[in-house]
C-alpha cells in the first residue's frame, strides 16, 4: 500500500519555525505525501516551497478550540485560501454541540463551507470530548452541513484518534463524507488499520516513519 498518498504531513505546533514548515514542505516533496497541513499564517511559505508541485497545502481554522465566532473562521478561511491554502480543516463548535444547539453548529459549517466554495472543508470533531452518540450527531450536523470530510481530533486534546469513534463515524457517514483519522497515529501499523476501517487520509507528523516503516516491511 502506499501510504504516501493517503498522508496530511502535519506540523502544527505553535512553537513551529520557519525553517521546520520549510522542513516539512520538504519531506512532503521528497516522500510526495498528499499535502502538508500547517497553521494559516504559513501558507504563503508553503506556497512557495511548494510550487510547481502536486503537494496540497491544507490548513486549520477556529484552531484548536472551534470556539471563536463563524466571521472569524470565515475570515481566517478566506484569507488562507487567498494565499494558496487548497483544503480547510476547521474546528466545530464542540461546547454548541454539548449544549445541543444544534441548529448553531450546523450554520457555523454550513457557513463556512458556503464561504469557501468547492474547496474540500473537513471538520474537526475532537473525538475525546464526546460521547458517542455526540459523534454521531456531530457526523449528521456535518452532512447536513454539506462538509466534505470529518475528523476525528486536533492533536491538542486529551488524546487522538480512536479506532472505536473511526467505527462509529464510518457507520454514520457511511459514503456520503470522508474521514480523516488524525491524533497519535505514528506507525505503520497503526496507520493500516485505519485505512482498513476506510479512512480516507490520515494526518500525521510522523509521516517519514511511517512511510520508511512500510518500505522496509515490503523489502523484507
Amino acid at each position: 500500500m502506499e501510504f504516501n498518498k493517503f498522508i496530511d504531513h502535519t506540523l502544527l505546533s505553535p512553537s513551529a519555525t520557519e525553517g521546520e514548515i520549510l522542513q516539512l514542505c520538504k519531506e512532503a516533496l521528497i516522500h510526495q505525501f498528499y499535502a502538508v497541513c500547517i497553521n494559516s499564517s504559513y501558507v504563503n511559505i508553503a506556497k512557495q516551497a511548494l510550487v510547481r508541485s502536486n503537494v496540497k497545502i491544507c490548513t486549520v481554522v477556529g484552531f484548536p478550540l472551534g470556539a471563536m465566532s463563524t466571521e472569524a473562521k470565515i475570515f481566517e478561511a478566506k484569507k488562507a485560501i487567498e494565499q494558496g491554502a487548497t483544503e480547510i480543516d476547521m474546528v466545530m463548535n464542540i461546547g454548541r454541540l454539548k449544549s445541543k444547539n444544534y441548529l448553531a453548529v450546523l450554520k457555523d459549517i454550513a457557513d463556512v463551507k458556503r464561504a469557501i466554495g468547492f474547496v474540500p472543508l473537513k471538520v474537526i470533531l475532537e473525538i475525546s470530548e464526546l460521547s458517542k452518540n455526540e459523534i454521531v450527531k456531530a457526523c449528521e450536523i456535518c452532512i447536513d452541513a454539506n462538509a466534505d470530510y470529518v475528523k476525528t481530533s486536533t492533536g491538542f486534546s486529551k488524546s487522538g484518534a480512536t479506532l472505536t469513534a473511526v467505527k462509529i463515524m464510518k457507520k454514520t457517514v457511511k459514503s456520503r463524507l470522508k474521514i480523516k483519522a488524525s491524533g497519535g497515529i505514528r506507525d505503520a501499523e497503526t496507520a493500516f488499520k485505519y485505512l482498513d476501517l476506510g479512512v480516507d487520509r490520515i494526518g500525521t507528523s510522523s509521516g517519514v516513519s511511517i512511510v520508511s516503516e512500510a518500505l522496509s516491511k515490503a523489502a523484507s
